[in-house]
């Protein structure tokens, strides 16, 4: 994984650089699924007129393009940086939660799937006899689009079997 730490206004303690690399390495442990990270940390210029003057960005890349974000202010940045990443983690554990929970969605199987039984040429109708049991109706105008292995082909007047 790769991790940026920026800031702006202020530079950047080793202590801070410690923290945020543990902390962003606390949020891969176990997980292979965060590519990027960057981290700005953030000092207010009117610290004068604000209580909270640390603020810690945090921008997590995961795969297929996702990114979560937070953004979190502190009176000091060691407040702001635990915030943030506290913030980010459950952001994380929220989306690899919705991840395993996502159906894996197959093709859908035919409803019917047999050997025609009876064939009623004149009125475009017959029944298929099931793998199972029991037999289901259907029309010519059901089958447009269904997949089906015939020796003949329908026209105006039926199902009209080719002779060779």
């Amino acid at each position: 994984m790769e991790l940026e730490i920026h800031s702006r206004n202020v530079a950047i303690t080793p202590r801070w650089k410690t923290e945020i690399e543990s902390r962003m390495e606390d949020l891969q442990r176990g997980h292979d699924d965060v590519i990027h990270g960057r981290v700005t940390l953030t000092k207010n210029r009117h610290h004068k007129t604000i209580a909270n003057v640390a603020e810690a960005l945090i921008v997590v890349t995961l795969p297929g393009r996702h990114t979560l974000t937070a953004r979190k202010e502190g009176k000091t940045f060691e407040e702001a940086i635990r915030s943030a990443f506290q913030a980010v983690g459950i952001e994380l554990r929220k989306y690899r939660e919705k991840l395993a929970q996502t159906e894996v969605r197959l093709s859908p199987r035919p409803p019917h799937c047999g050997v025609v039984s009876k064939l009623f040429l004149n009125e475009w109708y017959g029944f298929i006899l099931k793998e199972g049991d029991g037999e289901v109706y259907f029309h010519a105008n059901a089958l447009q689009g269904a997949h089906i292995r015939a020796t003949g082909r329908w026209n105006q007047r039926g199902l009209q079997h080719r002779r060779g």
